[in-house]
């Protein structure tokens, strides 16, 4: 079973499952989810704790070791796989599956992932491990979805802020989670419960955010011009090479291009982002937002 790293608590709350996979490219919402998870599992019972790291040269017997194990101080523990690269191997992958297919008993796993590709997420050895257990994704939170993840953040420390304020607050820390989770937090610290002054809200956060050259054509297709020109500044101030940023720009120039093309010869246009003629963030221009295309 495969759930969002916001989805855990509300799980947890049914109850334990003896095998827990967290992977995902959003560092801060792992370490979340992996720490929610020993929480729970110290809440319940599962007071010994055991931790692997397959590391290159590990001995993946180790982990078959730690299974049939007995228990030495508790009946009940909690046994940590982590794999920091991902990737397995061969006689990692055959461990896996055999540890899936017979999970020790009294004991919760938690195995620890980066974040996998495709390839990964379909390999034998991670259906194994979701078949048997809970596979929790610590999926990056999105631009559209940062706003609602600050606000979820503070209601949680029973503050709140207005639309401005919490517009001003993405702008600050986009792509950078992390620091958003710290400046939330020196907001809990200096002021009190309630709604916070804006005054005071703009004073006490800093410019945390981290931009992506990738994200520009995101920012252009959505004419979205103040959030370009902050990203523009963001990746000058990061020292962002300007080959970089054009080829990013022209890579959506070329896309668009496509489009217009299958658009003139009588595509639809989901027709012409299917058939491959659209690349990047242009391939997001489709539904309700039909551009205009102009063609020498």
């Amino acid at each position: 079973m495969r759930i969002d790293s916001e989805q855990l608590a509300q799980h947890l709350k049914r109850g334990v499952r003896p095998l827990y996979t967290v992977h995902g490219e959003e560092p801060l919402l792992a370490l979340e989810a992996g720490d929610l998870i020993r929480r729970h599992c110290q809440e319940v019972g599962f007071s010994e704790r055991e931790v692997l790291t397959a590391e290159s040269g590990f001995d993946w017997s180790e982990l078959a070791a730690a299974a049939s194990s007995l228990s030495l101080f508790a009946t009940k523990r909690l046994l940590e796989l982590r794999i920091p690269s991902g990737k397995p191997g061969s006689d990692g992958a055959d461990a896996l599956r055999r540890y899936a297919n017979q999970l020790p008993a009294d004991t919760v796993t938690l195995i620890s992932l980066p974040k996998l590709d495709r390839t990964q997420l379909s390999s034998g050895w991670f259906e194994a491990l979701d078949a048997a257990g809970i596979a929790v994704a610590a999926n990056t939170v999105t631009l559209a979805r940062l706003p609602a993840w600050i606000a979820g953040r503070l209601a949680q420390q029973e503050q709140q802020i207005d639309d401005e304020t919490l517009a001003f607050l993405v702008s600050r820390v986009e792509g950078n989670l992390l620091a958003a989770h710290q400046e939330i937090q020196k907001l809990r610290l200096l002021f009190a419960p309630g709604p916070l002054d804006p005054t005071l809200v703009r004073s006490a956060v800093l410019d945390v955010a981290r931009y992506d050259v990738f994200k520009l054509g995101e920012a252009l297709l959505a004419g979205d011009a103040a959030r370009f020109i902050r990203m523009l500044d963001g990746l000058r101030g990061e020292g962002a090479a300007p080959a970089l940023v054009l080829w990013a720009l022209a890579e959506e120039a070329r896309a668009l291009l496509h489009v217009a093309r299958g658009l003139r010869a009588g595509k639809a246009l989901p027709q012409a982002h299917a058939r491959g003629e659209g690349v990047g963030h242009a391939r997001g221009v489709v539904g309700g937002i039909r551009p205009t295309f102009r063609l020498a």
